[in-house]
């Protein structure tokens, strides 16, 4: 029987897999992926902290990934939750891919992370800039976002910038990520870290030591890969790049059927039954 609350859903047994949603996110933006996965592996999406229904983030840390990264470690430990396959999107794949630094990941899958600027490049302040803007917008067309985003076209259009197929929600589905973006209640201080130029770039990154799928949107508006992925296609040891055909920065929705074909293949591929299975096959060749 699957758990779910405003701050978690976990459900079904098996390999772990741990979902981290991205900036102004909540759990919720991997429904569409939980309930498939499910039948396969124990998934485990945890609202992250300072975010709408999950934990507060500490009033002494900065707004990094590094601290982002010790709040969540103690909220996985917390949840009973030791190694587990990751899978994070956009700042969520930052915090994936700097748990893995710490020997936290069986393997991740990164789709469209946070953190592959260069520092000093200005990024970070454009960064600022967009999602000061989507927030005021959001907030300031309260009132009219019912109306909005009942009709599948202008659902669409409203959430052109973090989705192609915004037509797919619902419209009690599209509503509910507004409003729950809307009380993020870190959104302010990450977005004056982000524009102060104190959220850094990851560093380090060939200290992974796991297996790391990097998924990229075709049309990531937010973070476009030809800017952010190739710090990571050259610093992460043997990583895997992957690009995601016709996919916005928020791609669950986008296309679900590849998403779970591919989280399912990468992270079948690199569980411990899948490697024990492989040694089985080993030795009977051998034997034979």
């Amino acid at each position: 029987m699957a758990e779910t609350a405003e701050d978690i859903y976990r459900d079904g047994s098996g390999e772990p897999i741990v979902f981290l949603h991205g900036f102004t996110g909540t759990w919720h933006h991997w429904r569409p992926l939980l309930g498939p996965l499910a039948e396969r592996f124990e998934v485990i999406a945890p609202t992250l902290a300072g975010h709408d229904g999950g934990p507060p983030y500490p009033v002494d840390c900065d707004i990094t990934f590094e601290q982002g990264a010790d709040s969540l470690e103690h909220h996985l430990d917390e949840l009973g939750v030791g190694d587990a396959h990751l899978v994070g999107n956009s700042m969520g794949g930052a915090l994936a891919l700097e748990l893995a630094k710490r020997g936290r990941a069986r393997s991740v899958v990164a789709l469209a992370p946070a953190g592959g600027w260069t520092d000093g490049d200005d990024e970070t302040r454009r960064l600022a800039r967009f999602f000061a803007r989507q927030l005021r917008l959001t907030k300031a067309m309260g009132p009219r976002l019912p109306g909005i985003l009942c009709r599948p076209r202008t659902r669409r259009l409203a959430l052109r910038d973090a989705m192609c197929r915004g037509d797919r929600l619902t419209p009690s589905q599209a509503l509910d990520l507004a409003h729950r973006s809307i009380r993020c209640e870190i959104a302010d201080r990450a977005i004056s870290g982000l524009a102060a130029g104190h959220t850094r770039a990851l560093a380090d990154l060939d200290r992974i030591a796991c297996p790391v799928l990097l998924a990229s949107p075709q049309f990531d508006r937010i973070l476009p890969p030809a800017r952010h992925a190739p710090r990571f296609r050259r610093e992460i040891p043997g990583v895997e790049a992957r690009t995601l055909v016709d996919c916005g920065h928020v791609p669950m929705w986008d296309d679900t059927p590849m998403l779970v074909s591919m989280i399912s293949e990468f992270v079948g591929r690199h569980s411990t039954a899948g490697s024990s299975r492989d040694e089985r096959a080993a030795d009977a060749a051998v034997v034979g």
